[in-house]
């Protein structure tokens, strides 16, 4: 069966079987990431608005799992930044009443200094968000953001959704060579995963072709020792 918003389930490395669901449009995104593996985003915006019908996205899960569909989670991810459909709140609500496969949201966090958007998305299982850099140079060189986004927002934004959020908060950081790998910037980011408490980092770094081919993977020796710095967590 073809659908127009959900993908999968796919391997995932972090989520075992995911089934993913689109609900913007391709690169609707509130940055343009240089690692990103869909390409560049060539407008961004903080908009928020219904992108994709509720109704549409309902319909398709509910063939999905009618059918004898199987997953290990319902993954709200996928073409852009999914905290920028007004009605994902919604969403997550009533895919919670079709199934008991638990949901993730998969996001970069850009929008959680909005209560509104904190609130929309405390129904799922888990959140994965990211934070690939604190200082504000090495941020707009790697994510790109609209103009009205900084790190500060975002880790603010961070740090007040774990103290709201009762469910799994798993914090990636994509790490490119020569950029966001050094001492100043580890130190930075290890300060703000204290703040932030999440229950795990997770280390990533370019394993995609990217946005942009200057944007190149650590090794897997600096990874580790990247891992050893971060600490038990």
């Amino acid at each position: 069966m073809k659908y127009k918003y959900l993908f999968g389930p796919v391997p995932s490395r972090r989520l075992g079987l995911s089934l993913g669901v689109d609900i913007v449009p391709m690169k609707t995104c509130t940055l343009s990431c240089v690692y990103c593996q869909i390409g560049k985003t060539r407008h961004t915006t903080v908009e928020r608005r219904e992108y994709v019908p509720v109704e549409e996205i309902i319909s398709e899960l509910q063939m999905f799992f009618d059918s004898g569909g199987e997953t290990d989670w319902v993954t709200f991810s996928g073409s852009g930044e999914p905290t920028l459909n007004s009605c994902i709140g919604e969403m997550i609500h009533r895919t919670k009443e079709i199934t008991n496969t638990p949901v993730c949201v998969i996001t970069n966090g850009t929008l959680l200094w909005d209560p509104t958007v904190r609130k929309d998305i405390a129904g799922a299982d888990a959140v994965m968000p990211s934070l690939d850099s604190v200082v504000a140079e090495t941020f707009n060189k790697v994510c790109n953001p609209h103009p009205s986004i900084n790190p500060d927002m975002i880790v603010n934004g961070l740090e007040a959704f774990r103290k709201e959020y009762t469910g799994s908060i798993w914090l990636e950081i994509m790490l490119v060579e020569g950029v966001n790998d050094n001492i100043t910037e580890l130190a930075s980011l290890r300060d703000a995963v204290e703040r932030i408490q999440p229950d795990a980092v997770q280390l990533n770094t370019v394993a995609r072709p990217p946005a942009e081919s200057w944007a190149k993977p650590l090794s897997r020796k600096r990874m580790e020792e990247i891992r050893e710095f971060f600490g038990d967590n």
